[in-house]
């Protein structure tokens, strides 16, 4: 089996999609995130991509036939300091391996969430270890 990940540190600003299914799942996970980690999101580009490139892959350590349903590119908010230049931050979801490995409505509307959660916390400079203690995978 592929091996799947959900991102790593390392890209929504969403058009308001009234007629892409998918799009609907990443703006109810998005509405439903608790203020003050909604507020983060200001700072982030969230997009939808089909799947994730073969560089972005690599940089993560995967080789083809793995894949990322999700993926953090930016500076974490624990790593800002005083010099810090803003630069642009983004979560990409990536679809087709959610669909794939999600049929079913009700669990990749529950995946696209924790998927979401995921990227943000690295945003907010959690690391995948510190995700696992907290029981987010």
């Amino acid at each position: 089996m592929p091996k799947r990940r959900r991102g790593s540190r390392h890209a929504l600003r969403l058009p308001r999609a009234s007629h892409d299914p998918f799009a609907r799942l990443v703006e109810r996970a998005l509405a439903a995130i608790p203020s003050p980690f909604r507020e983060s999101l200001e700072e982030v580009a969230v997009v939808v991509e089909d799947e994730p490139t073969p560089a972005q892959l690599q940089d993560n350590g995967l080789r083809p036939g793995d894949t990322l349903y999700g993926l953090y590119q930016g500076v974490p908010r624990t790593e800002w300091g005083a010099d810090w230049a803003p630069s642009p931050n983004k979560i990409s979801l990536f679809r087709l391996p959610l669909e794939e490995d999600f049929p079913d409505p009700a669990e990749l509307e529950e995946e696209v969430r924790i998927t979401v959660i995921h990227e943000l916390a690295h945003h907010l400079g959690i690391d995948d270890d510190r995700l696992d203690e907290l029981g987010v995978d």
